[in-house]
């Protein structure tokens, strides 16, 4: 007690975080290491791409708004966009009303999209924020490749 640092705790692995069934979020979420949805969240869900974060929308679980993460495993609902750098995994009673962009999917039979699906690979990804890059500088990058 007394002469003891205090650190707290240590924490190794990754951080989990679990939005029990009755629980509603509303507001965006940013997260690191893996997020369980059990309950509902309405606002936009985002993780960093090059980080090993994992979102897992559970049977019962519902997000109404965008999902931007690196891996994904959804058998629940979402209404918006999913975006994801590495891997999308739609279970068997997933539903996802809106656009899903992968560069890896998988999915399971019984599982629905009511929108597009879109292959992203790593070099889309850069140019993108290249792209959003230069026009937050003032110019216009599609026009520097038409000259």
């Amino acid at each position: 007690m007394f002469g003891k640092s205090e650190e707290g705790p240590k924490v190794s692995g990754p951080a989990h975080t679990l939005v029990s069934r009755s629980t509603e979020i509303v507001g965006d979420i940013h997260f690191s290491g893996e997020l369980i949805i059990e309950g509902k969240v309405k606002g936009n869900i985002y993780a960093e791409d090059d980080s090993e974060a994992l979102i897992r929308v559970a049977e019962k679980g519902a997000v109404e708004g965008e999902i931007c993460v690196p891996s994904a495993i959804i058998n629940g609902l979402v209404q918006g966009d999913v975006r994801s750098t590495k891997h999308v995994e739609l279970a068997a009673k997933a539903t996802v009303v809106g656009n899903v962009y992968y560069n890896l999917i998988e999915m399971v039979m019984g599982s629905e999209v009511n929108g597009n699906l879109m292959h992203i690979t790593g070099s889309q990804n850069e140019s993108k924020r290249l792209g959003n890059d230069s026009k937050k500088l003032g110019f216009d990058s599609e026009a520097l490749e038409n000259n």
